[in-house]
């Protein structure tokens, strides 16, 4: 985490800041307690569909929906329940680029010198 966001500790202070988020979890609080596995873990089908079995209109929406819920889920939602939206996510996302490596950039999105 960043200085601005916790002022309590200097830039890559502790173990694991360097670390993303689904490898944090051990260290977060909550609703988990350290070793104890997650059970929807084991039931593929409480992770969702496979990215790669959804046709392009079903993993756009897949995306949408996520990104819509986004910031309600990382402020409120349980700990599990973030990691899961960060795979799920990472997941979506990793197959969208795999698809459309060339996708379309607005150039009105672009910095100066990009």
């Amino acid at each position: 985490m960043t200085d601005s966001v916790r002022g309590d500790m200097p830039p890559n202070a502790g173990p694991g800041l360097d670390e993303s988020p689904e490898q944090r979890m051990a260290e977060w609080g909550g609703d988990h307690q350290r070793g104890t596995p997650d059970p929807a873990l084991d039931d593929p089908e409480a992770l969702g569909i496979d990215p790669g079995e959804l046709d392009d209109e079903d993993l756009i929406r897949e995306m949408q929906s996520l990104h819509r819920t986004r910031l309600d889920t990382l402020r409120h939602a349980a700990d599990t329940a973030l990691a899961n939206h960060l795979r799920r996510t990472a997941e979506l996302e990793t197959e969208y680029l795999t698809r459309f490596p060339g996708r379309e950039v607005d150039p009105s999105r672009l910095r100066d010198g990009d």
